[in-house]
């Protein structure tokens, strides 16, 4: 683009940069400081959703991009409003979700006076972003908003936040779009050359060794690999545990899956992580829930671990090879010539351990279990719907019992385990890809805490579906509670005792917003009720009633090794 001889609004330029990086969609809350942004997405074919709360926008920019790869896009004012977004910013910062975080700020003037609606969300989000920028110069405009979308999209990607001052909305400017087209960081290398030695180097540990485990995580997805980690895994014959945040990079279905490992993983995913001779950890980070001690895990292992961040590598967990590289990259020059070796014995032993300990549970025929409804949900959906879990018990249930065969097919809330994640990021996922089956699987308390985009999903039509796993308690922490504190509740409690039915009534709610819904306390109604929620135009809500007592297992006690996994 060459320089326009038009004077705009620096409010205008914004937009018209937004326009320029292919966004068609922000999330974005109105006040004193972000109206001048508003007037000007009034004049713009940039679609605005109008989330009920910052927090619920922010949230919704990250399911955006976590289900299209694109980046998202949140828009707030200042003071409150800024401060509303922390959570969404620090989740996305925590999965590395590619987002561009706009703020309204009080006058450049009136910075440090303590203004009206005046927070320092520069220094408040420093911890919790890629980059931040403060705009004191409306020339500087087109640069630094082509700079975040490029800093956030590219290398590991996270969240960008830009801090703009109301004068410098409103002052006038004749801006230079040139500066799309030749956006340079000397000091920013996002991408990595693969070194053929290293990938040498890989191959003659893999052709060394007798019990090989690939270890992948969500890096797979964000690099765009899952091709290039199927054809490895076939080619290399080498079995496959994901992270929580890996699910779908493989597929769920292939015999050489092991399912997702960590504290709530599978039994079989576990220990073969940790009693494999090589682990290959291609696009994750060996965090705590993962490793539990990292001393003890994957003791006698040789470690290589390629991640495209280097900070990432020996930070958690020491590797005998350490790559930074693109994982898509070397996956690919791996797969140039594949290493083929039977594993005969090991492959024996994974299946001995599946056979002996499935992931299953205690069926009681005589009420509603919540993993017999996951599980109903994916035989109805042909597994082939995108699920989006709050954060708790129903998280852990929608991890196991739905079986994820695709990339970006599970959406959730990994590193931060954001409550109130669910209900707003299924909002953005289904508003970016709205031909596809979204299904906000959730918990009583998760639920409530962002249950005001009720507002937002009836008044956009955006047709999501909702299931409540409703056990009237904190479930995650009453299981804790059970299993270590001697069942002491500590205010995990969330049922009304003076009321004679559970509490609150999520499908009255629902209604109230314009949204059908029912309830269902038997579980030979379950299977009808999934049926008529799938078969219903527009949004629809479950509540499905629960109990507390149903523990997610099995479970690595924090701080163990996987050797002291709980398994009833």
């Amino acid at each position: 683009m060459t320089m326009t001889t038009k004077r705009m609004k620096g409010s205008e330029i914004t937009i018209k940069c937004l326009e320029h990086q292919g966004v068609d969609v922000v999330f974005a809350y109105p006040g004193g400081s972000a109206i001048e942004f508003h007037q000007a997405l009034a004049h713009s074919k940039i679609r605005v959703v109008l989330p009920r709360h910052e927090q619920g926008g922010a949230f919704a920019a990250d399911g955006y991009a976590r289900i299209s790869g694109r980046t998202g896009v949140c828009m707030a004012t200042s003071g409150p409003g800024a401060t509303n977004l922390l959570t969404g910013i620090a989740d996305a910062y925590m999965d590395s979700i590619p987002m561009v975080i706009i703020t309204g700020q009080v006058p450049s003037s009136l910075i440090g006076r303590n203004a009206f609606q005046e927070t320092d969300i520069i220094g408040m989000t420093r911890p919790i972003v890629k980059h931040s920028y403060l705009v004191l110069d409306i020339k500087t405009l087109p640069q630094i908003i082509a700079e975040a979308f490029y800093l956030a999209s590219s290398g590991r990607p996270g969240p960008v936040l830009i801090d703009i001052p109301k004068n410098i909305q409103q002052a006038l400017d004749e801006p230079d779009f040139s500066v799309f087209d030749r956006i340079k960081d000397r000091s920013y290398k996002p991408q990595a050359t693969v070194n053929p030695d290293d990938v040498e180097k890989i191959r003659e540990a893999i052709a060394r060794s007798h019990r090989p485990c690939l270890y992948v995580g969500g890096g797979i997805i964000s690099a765009g690999a899952s091709d290039e980690l199927f054809k490895f895994a076939e080619t290399y014959n080498i079995p496959v545990t994901t992270t929580l945040m890996g699910l779908g990079c493989f597929p769920q279905s292939h015999p050489l899956s092991l399912s997702w490992l960590g504290m709530h993983g599978t039994y079989y995913a576990n220990f073969a992580a940790n009693e494999c001779d090589l682990l290959l950890a291609f696009g994750t980070r060996f965090d705590d829930r993962v490793t539990g001690p990292t001393a003890t895990f994957a003791a006698k292992a040789a470690i290589v671990h390629v991640d495209i961040d280097v900070s990432e590598i020996n930070k958690n967990k020491m590797a005998d090879i350490g790559i930074v590289a693109d994982i898509k990259d070397i996956l690919h020059a791996l797969n140039e010539k594949p290493v083929y070796q039977e594993y005969a014995e090991w492959h024996e032993q994974i299946r001995q351990w599946k056979t002996e300990h499935p992931l299953t549970y205690k069926k009681d025929g005589n009420r509603i279990q919540p993993q017999y409804i996951v599980e109903k949900l994916c035989e109805l959906t042909g597994g082939q719907a995108v699920i989006v879990p709050g954060v708790g018990q129903h998280q852990m249930f929608a991890g196991q019992y739905y079986q994820y065969n695709h990339p970006r097919q599970f959406l959730t809330s990994g590193g931060l385990g954001s409550m109130g994640f669910g209900l707003p990021a299924a909002m953005g996922a289904k508003v970016a890809c709205p031909d596809k089956l979204v299904i906000n699987i959730d918990g009583d308390g998760s639920f409530q805490m962002n249950i005001q985009e009720l507002g937002t999903i009836h008044n956009e039509n955006i047709g999501i579906k909702m299931i409540i796993l409703n056990n009237q308690h904190l479930g995650m922490v009453a299981q804790w509670e059970d299993r270590f504190y001697g069942s002491v509740r500590g205010n995990t409690v969330l049922k009304n005792e003076r009321m004679d039915r559970p509490y609150p009534d999520f499908v009255t709610i629902a209604r109230g917003y314009g949204i059908p819904g029912c309830e269902v306390y038997n579980v030979n109604e379950v299977e009808a009720a999934i049926r008529t929620m799938l078969e219903t135009d527009g949004p629809y809500l479950i509540d499905f009633h629960t109990e507390y007592q149903d523990h997610v297992l099995p479970m690595i006690p924090p701080g163990k090794t996987y050797k002291d996994i709980i398994t009833e």
